[in-house]
């Protein structure tokens, strides 16, 4: 293994690492509150928060630029401020594996929150427990193998994005090739023995994680 394929190894670790934290703190309020709460614009809500999954990657990546380019709705605010964009960087490359793998966290914390009886929720609230109590001592330790298999599910779609990143981030040698990246660049020079090797450890830990995700299904039942 060259010093490039370990930079695009661990650089996909580093963004797929990064991007599942903010997922996970993200998606499981987010699913909480669609989940728990009634209130008008939650389908909208729904829906802008799913259209990541039906979308073409690319089609996501383009949002993205128009929102956080430098000249976009929300970078070029930013870049006034502070004269530093987002593009280019791998802190893009978070950005896309974040809004990619978000509603995959969300739907599966959403459901599993859903199942939480709610006789247990309003036993809890009428033992005198506060909302925030009642989240963190019934709902989520009820719901945690959902949460779980989400936080699976969202690091391998992070670790395997590619589209939404090459559109923000680049694909820049050394500084923006991540594995899914590095794999097409080998792949268009022809550079076949290392694109398989790259390609085989993709599978193998895309295949890991989804037996994970099935073992805690598995126990959920």
């Amino acid at each position: 293994m060259n010093d490039a394929t370990l930079f695009s190894l661990r650089l996909s670790l580093q963004v797929a690492t990064v991007a599942t934290v903010l997922v996970m703190l993200v998606g499981i309020s987010v699913a909480y509150i669609l989940a728990r709460k009634d209130f008008r614009g939650r389908v909208l809500l729904d829906i802008l928060i799913t259209l990541p999954l039906v979308l073409p990657p690319t089609v996501t990546g383009y949002y993205l630029v128009i929102l956080f380019g430098r000249n976009g709705l929300i970078g070029r605010f930013f870049y006034d401020l502070t004269g530093w964009s987002i593009m280019f960087t791998w802190y893009a490359a978070v950005l896309a594996s974040f809004v990619v793998a978000l509603p995959l966290m969300i739907k599966t914390a959403r459901a599993a929150i859903e199942s939480v009886d709610k006789n247990l929720i309003n036993a809890s609230y009428s033992l005198g427990h506060s909302e925030l109590e009642t989240v963190f001592k019934v709902i989520l330790p009820l719901s945690r193998k959902g949460i779980i298999a989400g936080v699976v599910l969202s690091f391998a779609r992070a670790l395997g994005e590619f589209g939404a990143t090459l559109m923000i981030a680049g694909n820049i040698p050394g500084r923006t090739d991540t594995m899914p990246l590095a794999i097409y660049t080998l792949a268009n020079s022809g550079e076949w023995s290392t694109a398989n090797f790259m390609v085989l450890f993709l599978t193998l830990i895309s295949g890991f994680f989804l037996y994970i995700t099935t073992r805690v299904g598995m126990r959920a039942v």
